[in-house]
């Protein structure tokens, strides 16, 4: 048994909540009971890095998916040219659906990059907002293997069939990105009414029985990706606006002066997610269910989208992130830097997270170049520090300065130094809140040499030597610090 390393000011992590702007993850989370589930959301939280993959025909003009037929989000997802008739516009955007073909469309190739970057998971774009489906669907012809596709005829049509086995042969953990609204079906956007913002855009009340052609429709298309994609681990529910509400269902002639400004604005858009959260796991026992956004019982984990908290959370958490600007594909994106990828997987490891990258494939069904070569370079770290990574759990005080620490389950705990571009790693690595046990060997990964170490009053104090310090260091070293037998 490993001695317990001794930590100054708690030995227990106080955690707490990043700011109130974080999606409402200040929100009372409420623990799963399945121990199936439990078991599998422990092991999620030690694959630490995955995937994620926004992809529709909406790649073939590089536009933002789904949103820019959305009435409410004119202001940041303009249509082009501007000026068109929206009719006009929605239209040719869903006409894409007949000309989307993606001739070069290889996951073999997707799957072994996010292999060789240490990817552990990965959640596919099943259906985005627009309701175009990305897999040989039985509930609408709006599909890539759709009738109308020009993809139709293609042996790898079930898109989404495709990807699941192409990393679930990798050995990847395969989730399901699914939108819980769809702006294309008559059930959700009635073409009788026009749409006003991404809510349903008739009442859920007055015609009922077409709400509930709609909750059938989306239960079975979920049931199709759980009954037809091999081994699913991830339901990845998106569009939190669609969710049971508290209605006051008096009668307008009824409703007094007083009442009207504090009455319910939204809709009880009540998809019976009990209902399809026990269909889902009679098939896929143990199956994670992320409904994004709605704090319940069916919000397994959270995720922040393109931010960090500020502090490590006290329920499972991942931060979602595009590894470009965009989610969706767009010709001449710009990629962050590999030196900011990996301090953001450090910073988010450290706090407890983990971290879901998005590329967005292109319409021949390939990702830019620099998707690949920046995944080779995160896989090139992973192989010397991934140790680090995987498996761990957040610790106190969890970043101190440059030194972000992450504890495995045997005890033993890691310093990594971020380092900036060009930088050396100094001769000395100092950090406060921590320091080791008494007779605790230190060493760097990737290195052979041990590394000397001393308490200081508040923390420690590593000597690193000058062999190691001369090694060809990028982007973090990890400093393994472990206990004497």
């Amino acid at each position: 048994m490993r001695k317990l390393f001794l930590l100054f000011s708690s030995a227990v992590l106080a955690f707490s909540t990043a700011n109130a702007q974080d999606h409402g993850l200040s929100q009372p989370y409420i623990p799963e009971t399945d121990k199936a589930v439990l078991q599998k959301l422990d092991e999620w939280q030690d694959w630490k890095f995955g995937m994620i993959i926004h992809w529709g025909a909406y790649s073939q003009w590089g536009v933002v998916e789904s949103w820019s037929i959305c009435p409410e989000d004119e202001g940041w997802t303009q249509r082009n040219p501007y000026g068109i008739p929206y009719y006009d516009y929605l239209k040719k955007y869903e006409a894409l659906s007949t000309t989307f073909n993606p001739t070069k469309f290889d996951p073999s190739k997707w799957a072994k990059a996010a292999k060789g970057a240490g990817m552990e998971y990965v959640v596919f774009t099943t259906k985005h907002h627009d309701g175009f489906c990305m897999w040989d669907t039985k509930q609408t012809d709006y599909s890539i293997a759709g009738p109308n596709s020009a993809f139709r005829n293609d042996p790898r049509k079930n898109v989404a069939k495709e990807v699941f086995s192409a990393f679930q042969k990798e050995g990847i953990h395969t989730g399901a990105y699914f939108s819980k609204p769809d702006w294309h079906s008559e059930y959700y956007w009635w073409s009788y009414f026009p749409p006003k913002d991404r809510h349903v855009n008739y009442d859920v009340v007055k015609y009922k029985d077409r709400w509930n052609n709609f909750r059938e429709f989306t239960y079975k298309q979920i049931e199709e990706l759980m009954t037809t994609m091999g081994k699913i681990e991830i339901l990845w529910l998106d569009g939190g606006w669609v969710r049971a509400r508290k209605q006051d269902n008096k009668k307008e002639n009824d409703i007094t002066a007083a009442e009207i400004d504090t009455r319910p604005t939204k809709q009880n858009e009540d998809i019976d997610m009990a209902g399809i959260t026990k269909m889902a796991r009679s098939h896929q026992p143990g199956l994670i269910v992320v409904d994004r956004a709605v704090h319940g019982p069916f919000e397994n984990y959270r995720t922040p989208e393109q931010q960090i908290p500020d502090k490590p959370l006290s329920y499972p958490w991942e931060t979602c992130m595009t590894m470009a600007n965009s989610w969706s594909y767009v010709p001449d994106d710009k990629y962050k830097s590999v030196n900011k990828l990996i301090h953001n997987l450090v910073d988010i490891v450290a706090k407890g997270g983990n971290y879901l990258l998005n590329v967005g494939p292109g319409p021949d069904g390939q990702l830019h170049e620099e998707a690949y070569t920046t995944m080779t370079a995160i896989g090139e770290w992973m192989k010397i520090n991934g140790d680090a990574i995987y498996g761990t759990r957040s610790v106190a005080p969890y970043k101190d300065g440059k030194v972000c620490f992450t504890r495995k389950k045997n005890g033993n705990i890691y310093a990594i130094y971020l380092l900036e571009e060009g930088e050396k790693l100094p001769a000395q690595v100092v950090f406060n809140g921590l320091k080791p046990a008494k007779g605790a060997k230190v060493t760097v990964l990737g290195a052979k040499e041990k590394i000397s170490w001393k308490a200081t009053a508040t923390g420690t104090q590593l000597t690193i030597p000058a062999a190691v310090q001369q090694k060809a260091w990028k982007h973090a070293v990890a400093i393994q610090i472990s206990a004497a037998e």
